[in-house]
């Protein structure tokens, strides 16, 4: 039986990730799709979540979620701008409507404006940090600028050095763009070098203005985003099985071994990742920011439970599959991709027809060499041998 046969079909759990300064940020990276978003918002409209949009989304959050465990994702813009005693506020919420359920925090930031009292603050209440960083100085100030052009690598770069000194959950977010793409190798041996675990690489394809398929000159080539990705694993496997873990890496490991997905752009349907703005607005994603994607607001009636289950919802995450050209229902990795991101989905096939991956190329590429290394790691872990012991492939260059 085929791993889309035995896969089971994506059930009813959601995420509902916040944005409490909204698209406000201290940077100004070049390749950032968010702080354009400050115009669907009215002038002079302050951002930052109000208490009452923070309690509701607290109360209903919790109350919204089956299991035993609550995970509230705090994501911007850059949320920090928001500052700690908004913070405070929000772990006091928690407490008030846990209802015995586990409450977990993540947050996601640029770095620039952690200090000690905020690493003591996320350290206590053991927040899982991801923090946005794109390789070593000359690499990372490439792109991440901030709002007077300044580079902002010495601050982020002091923020991971205040993390790990305060032994922080950690996970480094690197986007790949069209210029770190080209030192795969460089990026990767700079956070091993400093003591990171745990990395996740995260593509940059944006549409330029106006235009169908034609990509910014930030956005990373497909072919190279598979190079990149296959030297990076190559490196891995050699040296850091076990050691370091590359959730790219893992989360295929996961289909390979017939697994749920861990990030919903893997999964057969998406729409369980939600996003919600500091005004309250709930949109279908984070990569759908726009108004036809506003499902209503955290105070309308009927409340959030309505809203995820909305018919428009329900849409928006089937469309991942019911829109997937043929081309890719017939390909042997469909297994392991599902098509990729919605976001990505607009070129066409070779046969004409709309809906292909952006990024199929280098999937594919990468895919192809990460096969039989994946097979082995996969039977060692069935014998219960270490995975360490894999045997890389030629590294493609």
């Amino acid at each position: 039986m085929s791993c889309n046969e035995r896969r089971t079909v994506l059930q009813h759990g959601f995420h509902l990730m916040a944005k409490p300064a909204g698209p406000a940020c201290n940077l100004r990276c070049s390749y950032c799709f968010y702080y354009e978003k400050e115009q669907y918002f009215p002038n002079g409209q302050p951002f930052r979540m109000s208490d009452q949009v923070l309690e509701s989304y607290i109360r209903e959050y919790i109350a919204a979620q089956a299991g035993p465990e609550v995970v509230f994702d705090w994501q911007g813009g850059e949320p920090t701008l928001a500052g700690i005693d908004f913070f405070q506020q929000a772990l006091a919420l928690q407490k008030k409507y846990a209802q015995g359920k586990k409450i977990r925090n993540t947050l996601q930031t640029n770095g620039t404006l952690l200090d000690e009292g905020w690493c003591r603050f996320l350290a206590r209440n053991r927040f899982l940090v991801g923090l946005s960083m794109d390789g070593p100085e000359e690499i990372h100030n490439t792109c991440r600028l901030d709002a007077a052009d300044h580079p902002s690598f010495n601050s982020t770069f002091t923020a991971l050095k205040l993390l790990q000194k305060h032994g922080i959950e950690l996970n480094i977010l690197v986007t790949v763009n069209q210029h770190n793409s080209r030192y795969p190798l460089e990026v990767y041996r700079f956070f091993r070098l400093h003591g990171v675990r745990y990395l996740q690489f995260i593509p940059i394809v944006e549409r330029a203005a106006g235009q169908t398929a034609v990509v910014t000159e930030q956005s990373v080539e497909p072919k190279q985003y598979g190079v990149f990705l296959t030297q990076v694993y190559q490196e891995w496997i050699q040296h850091d099985v076990g050691q370091i873990f590359v959730m790219n890496f893992e989360w295929i490991l996961a289909a390979w071994a017939c697994r749920e997905p861990g990030v919903c752009y893997l999964a057969p349907r998406c729409g369980g990742n939600l996003i919600l703005e500091h005004n309250g607005d709930i949109f279908s994603c984070d990569h759908f920011m726009y108004p036809a994607y506003r499902l209503g607001n955290i105070h309308d009636e009927g409340g959030l439970q309505q809203l995820i289950r909305s018919e428009i919802q329900e849409h928006f995450g089937a469309a991942k599959e019911t829109t997937l050209p043929g081309y890719c229902r017939r390909c042997e990795l469909l297994f392991a991709c599902h098509g990729g991101c919605p976001k990505h989905r607009f070129n066409r096939t070779p046969d004409g027809e709309p809906g292909l991956n952006y990024l199929c190329q280098g999937i594919k590429l990468f895919y192809q060499q990460a096969k039989p290394s994946m097979h082995q790691m996969l039977e060692l872990i069935r014998k219960g041998v270490p995975v360490h012991n894999v045997q890389p492939a030629a590294c493609v260059r």
